[in-house]
Order: structure tokens, then C-alpha cells, then sequence
């Protein structure tokens, strides 16, 4: 039997969430120099870099893929931060990923599978799947 999470480690895990949502590249890069996991992830399999992925703030994703985060580290949905970043059309976003090492391929749907379903050819010929 596990013990109950310290709620203080609670509380601190959700305001790195909320850095992340937010895009305080300047926090989370702090955050992560000083131990905490580049790949911390929450009760839905979200890391850092998929909330901020998704949120659209690449300077935020760039500072932890800087720091060792995972690009391709799908949430318990199968969805990575590139599909989401195709999803919510964030092109910065998608480029800061793709310069950290993100596979359009990987992930339920994929990066690929998310833009051919809304269209989006430019991404299709970044990806190289045109």
C-alpha cells in the first residue's frame, strides 16, 4: 500500500503545471536546474512540454527540450505535443518541437494524421509526408 502524496509536493507540482500552461520559460527553466524532472507529468500523462505545447508558448517548450525533456513523450491518450501543437495551430510551437528532436510520426494520432485531417499541406511538406 502506497502512501498518501505529501500535499505540499501537490501544490508545488500543480504551479509548475500552471508555469507550463502559462509559458514562464524563465520559472520552469529555474524549476528544472533545480531538480525538478524535465518530464514531470500529471494524473493525464501530460508533461510540462505538452501543456506548454499546447498552450502555444515555444519559448517555454524550448527551454525545456534545453533541459532534457522528452519531445516524443506521448500523455495516456497516445497524443504528443506535436499533434497538439498541429491541433491548436501553433507553427512556433510546432518548429521549436520538430528542433527538439519530435517525431511526426509518433502518437495516436500522429503530427501527420493531425494535419492531413485539418488541412494543413504547409505542415504535411515539413514533415516531409506531402
Amino acid at each position: 500500500m502506497s502512501e498518501a502524496p505529501d500535499p505540499e509536493v501537490v501544490e508545488l507540482a500543480g504551479r509548475i503545471f500552471d508555469l507550463a500552461r502559462t509559458g514562464d520559460a524563465q520559472a520552469l527553466a529555474a524549476y528544472v536546474d533545480a531538480g525538478v524532472s524535465a518530464d514531470l507529468t500529471n494524473d493525464n500523462g501530460d508533461t510540462l512540454v505538452m501543456l506548454a505545447a499546447y498552450h502555444g508558448h515555444a519559448a517555454a517548450v524550448r527551454a525545456l527540450l534545453e533541459r532534457g525533456a522528452d519531445a516524443n513523450r506521448a500523455n495516456d491518450k497516445g497524443q504528443t505535443p506535436l499533434a497538439g501543437a498541429v491541433f491548436k495551430g501553433a507553427d512556433d510551437v510546432v518548429r521549436a518541437l520538430l528542433d527538439g528532436g519530435a517525431d511526426p510520426a509518433a502518437g495516436q494520432p500522429s503530427a501527420i494524421d493531425t494535419a492531413r485531417m485539418f488541412g494543413k499541406a504547409e505542415l504535411l511538406t515539413l514533415f516531409g509526408a506531402a
